[in-house]
């Protein structure tokens, strides 16, 4: 498993994609978002800044914002000192560069995987630039999805035969995979021990649309970097992987 690393006057800068497989539970969110905020403020001391600047990227409008930016500053604020800032666009819109200016870390959030691809598309490159650079990536939900080479953007049935409940389908009716921002090379699935969607992750990659990921309970982070690997939270990642006789899965436990 591969996040890239840059090197900046001679030293390689440490640097994390972390992933998050969605849930709310308050008691976990200092193991979850802990290391990613920690990794923020690194970033903003390099720079001579007291409090990390947290750019955070929301896809739904309306309602679900009104929701979403008040949770997601309560949500990092109660596990370190940050200054969140929100940008929100609708399931239509896109990302301009500018809701990353200034940021030492990037969180994108949870929603509709496919929409939040679309939105993120302008500003992929730029993302790319600043995890090299040095500062650590968030994805949570539909954010971790995205954050892969191939991105596993949803879908309940693969050749007319359900892989996994309608409810996780994202809106979409085959299991689709397209590529995603590139940040690592491994597929991810969200929400699994919640939603049942190991066994999506399993029939793809049992059907050759991706090469195995993994899936992340709720409440439950994953870490790659150039650290090492990191498992944290409230639940469990699941590893699959393509065997000679079908297709193998493990747990890997916080």
């Amino acid at each position: 498993m591969v996040v890239a690393a840059a090197r900046r006057g001679g030293d390689v800068r440490a640097m994390s994609v972390h992933l998050v497989g969605g849930g709310w539970r308050p008691e976990h969110a200092a193991s979850v978002y802990g290391p990613f905020l920690a990794e923020a403020a690194e970033a903003a001391a390099r720079d001579g800044v007291d409090r990390p600047r947290v750019a955070v990227l929301l896809v739904g409008g309306g309602a679900e914002a009104a929701e979403q930016v008040p949770r997601w500053r309560a949500t990092l604020e109660s596990v370190a000192e940050a200054d969140v800032a929100v940008t929100a666009v609708d399931e239509h819109g896109s990302f301009e560069p500018s809701a990353l200016a200034g940021a030492h870390g990037v969180l994108i959030g949870g929603g509709l995987t496919p929409a939040y691809r679309r939105a993120v598309e302008p500003i992929a490159g730029e993302l790319r630039r600043l995890v090299a650079s040095g500062l650590p990536y968030l994805g949570y939900s539909a954010g971790a999805a995205i954050a892969s080479d191939t991105a596993l953007l949803g879908g309940w049935r693969i050749g007319g035969v359900p892989v996994v409940a309608e409810e996780a389908a994202e809106d979409l009716d085959d299991v689709t995979a397209e590529a995603g921002i590139g940040l690592i090379d491994l597929t991810v699935d969200c929400h699994a021990a919640q939603w049942g969607t190991l066994t999506r992750l399993i029939a793809a990659t049992e059907a050759g649309l991706v090469d195995g990921g993994i899936a992340i309970d709720e409440d439950t982070l994953f870490s790659i970097g150039t650290a090492g690997l990191r498992v944290a939270g409230g639940g469990t990642v699941w590893s699959v992987t393509a065997a000679a006789d079908g297709v193998s899965v493990r747990s890997l436990a916080g």
